[in-house]
């Protein structure tokens, strides 16, 4: 049995500035990604700063409006991150952090969806009826190819290293019988709210989404929502979570197959040694994230 997760969606336009806050974010990703390259050498305010493109006053301050951290505090996190293990014991750990996420005020809480069920037929036609309107965006782990319905979102994916045409592919096939419009207008209001917890906004109403997926794939993606920011669990643990314990491996598989990253944390899933890999755009851009959101759970 297929089934969806949906929320509604209303069809919106740009907000006042919504385009000028998305373009903010690309020397945000550049600096990330060189922090992460070069965390072992600890990059001074300055060479960060260059690698950006500002002085470093102004990065410093632009910096901080769109992560929500200094540099300074993301690199610290970031070598906080990569010296510790992330967990001793699984399974309390796993509980802990279900509790801390559904007890406290979370970005990803604010994310409401409902399930839908649908006919195995319906789910054949994989988006039959449906306009998926699309465009590539700057956020804050860099470029991004963002889809969504009047129902939500229901793509959110990297579009480097493989670049945009990669994606948009990848797109198509997960939901071949729509129709699909490059809609930057549509789009561009969407990405903000989306984006809004690197800067640690709160959303004023949920954020939708709309995803496919078998009953067992959903059950993981909502387990996943359970995960606060800043926590990281194992497969195991994930597995236990939904009274699967022997069921790691299609576990695993359920979270691979996650189609919108950041909103649904697949990010927060790890081997149990604490290693972090096997993230689709690479492991660099998965412990960026996490240090990130690490940061910022500090911080708050």
């Amino acid at each position: 049995m297929m089934n969806m997760m949906t929320h509604s969606l209303a069809p919106t336009r740009p907000a006042p500035g919504a385009s000028a806050r998305l373009d903010g974010y690309a020397p945000i990703a550049r600096a990330i990604d060189f922090l992460v390259a070069n965390a072992q050498s600890a990059p001074s305010l300055e060479e960060t700063a260059k690698a950006a493109g500002m002085s470093p006053g102004h990065f410093q301050r632009i910096f901080k409006e769109g992560a929500g951290v200094s540099p300074k505090r993301f690199l610290q996190f970031l070598a906080a991150c990569e010296a510790r293990r992330a967990m001793d014991d699984g399974s309390s750990v796993m509980e802990a952090a279900f509790a801390a996420g559904l007890s406290g005020p979370s970005r990803l809480h604010d994310l409401f969806l409902v399930s839908e069920a649908m006919t195995p037929g319906a789910y054949r036609r994989k988006g039959e009826g449906e306009l998926i309107r699309h465009a590539e965006i700057d956020g804050p782990f860099g470029r991004t190819l963002i889809g969504a319905t009047e129902k939500g979102i229901c793509w959110l994916s990297f579009t480097q290293p493989d670049g945009l045409e990669r994606s948009l592919s990848e797109m198509k096939c997960d939901w071949p019988a729509a129709t699909f419009a490059e809609d930057e207008a549509f789009i561009a209001p969407v990405a903000a709210r989306a984006f809004s917890f690197a800067s640690g906004q709160t959303l004023d109403r949920p954020l939708g989404l709309y995803v496919q997926g078998t009953n067992f794939q959903l059950k993981i993606w909502e387990a996943l929502l359970r995960i606060p920011p800043g926590a990281c669990v194992t497969y195991g643990d994930l597995a236990k979570s939904v009274g699967a314990p022997k069921a790691a491996r299609a576990v695993g598989a359920a979270v691979g197959a996650n189609m919108i990253s950041l909103l649904i944390p697949c990010h927060r899933v790890i081997l149990s040694s604490g290693v972090v890999h096997n993230y689709r755009w690479g492991a660099a851009r998965k412990k960026a994230i996490l240090a990130l959101e690490g940061a910022r759970a500090a911080a708050a």
